[in-house]
C-alpha cells in the first residue's frame, strides 16, 4: 500500500522557518522522484520542489529558490523541506509526491502518488 505522510506544517511570523517532512511507504523510494507541491487558495498546484532521492539531484522554483532547501535521508525514505524566511505568500497546503522515474518533476499532472497535505500558515 503506497503512502506519504507530510507533516510539519503549522503557524509562524513571516520571516520564521518551518521545517516539512514526508515518509514514504510500500513503494522502492530510489526508484521515484519526490516533490513538493502547493496549493494556495484560488490557486493551481505548484511544485515549488523536487528532489531525486537516487541521484541526488534537485529543483527549486523561482518563488522559493534561496529560501527553502530539499533534502533526502534514504534510509528513512524520508525527504525534508527546510523553509527559511517564509512569507505570507508562502501560505498553502503542501503536498509531496511521488513520479515513478529517477527524473525531476516540475508538473503536478505528473505524480503518480500523493500524500493527504500540510497546512502552512504565515502571518505578517
Amino acid at each position: 500500500d503506497v503512502q506519504l505522510q507530510a507533516s510539519g506544517g503549522g503557524l509562524v511570523q513571516a520571516g520564521g522557518s518551518l521545517r516539512l517532512s514526508c515518509v514514504a511507504s510500500g513503494f522502492t523510494f530510489t526508484n521515484y522522484a519526490i516533490g513538493w507541491v502547493r496549493q494556495a487558495p484560488g490557486k493551481a498546484r505548484e511544485v515549488i520542489s523536487c528532489i531525486s532521492p537516487s541521484y541526488g539531484t534537485t529543483y527549486y522554483a523561482d518563488s522559493v529558490k534561496g529560501r527553502f532547501t530539499v533534502s533526502s535521508d534514504n534510509a528513512k525514505n524520508t525527504v525534508y523541506l527546510q523553509m527559511n524566511d517564509l512569507k505570507p505568500e508562502d501560505t498553502a497546503v503542501y503536498y509531496c509526491a511521488a513520479d515513478f522515474g529517477k527524473d525531476l518533476t516540475r508538473w503536478p499532472s505528473l505524480y503518480d502518488y500523493w500524500g493527504q497535505g500540510t497546512l502552512v500558515t504565515v502571518s505578517s
